[in-house]
């Protein structure tokens, strides 16, 4: 069994702004210790994956950053979309291209900048589910067992347990509200999707073919050069024309074929400020800081001023995230709301500051 990854970093993480932005996003960050996430996304995989089957998938602006960041992966292994196209498009190039390698490999689909903590934990999961979508020819995900009622996640309704970990899943359900997340953590039949994907290439290849036919026969048209010099002009040409439409949606939701890997290893998609606050250590009035910060008579917020003092007095839960050229005051339970300041910057041409 041959073992492959995929990371997908082609986001701009936008509810991670002013840090986060095109040319500088949230995978590309130190937001916790002093690697980026991509590059702890990758060393925790040292010792399990060849460094020449690690392949990252991302858009032109990032590509030279992440060979910057990471010199020890192989520059064609870092492959630029010539634009944005969601996730199934992202998995049909992979599959395209490792599976005319080795027609069964099981490639590891991760995302870029998910925090995971007990990293032993995470590789024995990651074995059990090579195993079983290699030996099945089916589809895994991992599911994240709940700590808590969240809206902010999707979730998977599990249900036969067909052999240690490893569920059957019985459908996708989209990101609840509260009192349908305190009922899917009571009942003990939901875990959180992680948006992690473990298969075969001709498995997945072929569930695309069924589920997304206009996506494969436009895969189809790349076949020709794959591993030669007129590839990425096969790509730029082709690409654009692919459907824009996520994995989970497009095949997930769709095929009969899914399993999912109950997973418990310190799992953390780090989707917002909020989830920085929450795992960055704390001062005994629950403040967490970054930088050259006074407090005085504030308790429970989380501020990052590495490049200037600031003085924050009187107030609570709040974001503050102060770089050179801007600045984000936010309040804890808005932070998702974040967003809506990259869509204002962009609807006034403001392209420095996104």
């Amino acid at each position: 069994m041959e073992k492959f990854v995929v990371i997908m970093a082609g986001g701009v993480g936008s509810r991670f702004w002013p840090r986060s932005r095109k040319t500088s996003p949230k995978q590309l960050l130190n937001i916790f210790g002093e690697n980026s996430m991509i590059q702890d996304t990758v060393y925790r995989l040292h010792g399990f994956i060849k460094p020449e089957n690690i392949f990252i998938i991302t858009n032109k602006v990032q590509k030279a950053l992440i060979e910057e960041q990471l010199p020890e992966l192989q520059p064609d292994n870092i492959i630029a979309e010539p634009v944005g196209r969601n996730t199934a498009p992202c998995v049909g190039l992979s599959s395209l291209i490792i599976g005319e390698k080795c027609s069964d490999a099981v490639i590891i689909t991760l995302p870029a900048d998910h925090l995971i903590s007990d990293e032993k934990s995470f590789l024995n999961s990651l074995e059990v589910a090579a195993q079983y979508a290699y030996s099945n020819k089916v589809l895994v995900t991992f599911g994240i067992q709940p700590t808590r009622p969240d809206t902010g996640y999707g979730y998977i309704n599990i249900g036969e347990n067909i052999e240690r970990s490893v569920y059957k899943v019985n459908r996708f359900v989209e990101k609840p509200d509260l009192s349908t997340a305190i009922k899917y953590l009571d009942s003990g039949d939901y875990l959180w999707n992680s948006g992690m994907f473990i298969w075969r290439a001709d498995t997945i290849y072929s569930e695309i073919k069924q589920h997304l036919p206009n996506l494969y026969d436009g895969l189809n048209k790349l076949l020709p050069g794959i591993g030669k010099p007129e590839f990425n002009s096969l790509l730029k040409a082709n690409f654009p024309n692919f459907e824009s439409i996520s994995v989970d949606y497009g095949i997930m939701e769709k095929s009969d074929k899914v399993f999912t890997v109950k997973g418990d290893f310190g799992w953390n998609d780090v989707g917002s400020w909020e989830s920085v606050y929450e795992l960055t250590i704390k001062d005994s009035a629950d403040n967490a800081v970054v930088g050259d910060v006074f407090l005085s008579d504030s308790s429970s917020n989380y501020v990052y001023s590495p490049d200037k003092f600031t003085a924050v007095v009187g107030i609570e839960n709040v974001v503050v995230i102060n770089t050179p050229d801007s600045l984000l005051v936010c309040s804890r339970d808005k932070v998702q709301n974040v967003r809506r300041v990259v869509d204002h910057l962009n609807k006034i041409n403001r392209e420095n500051l996104v």
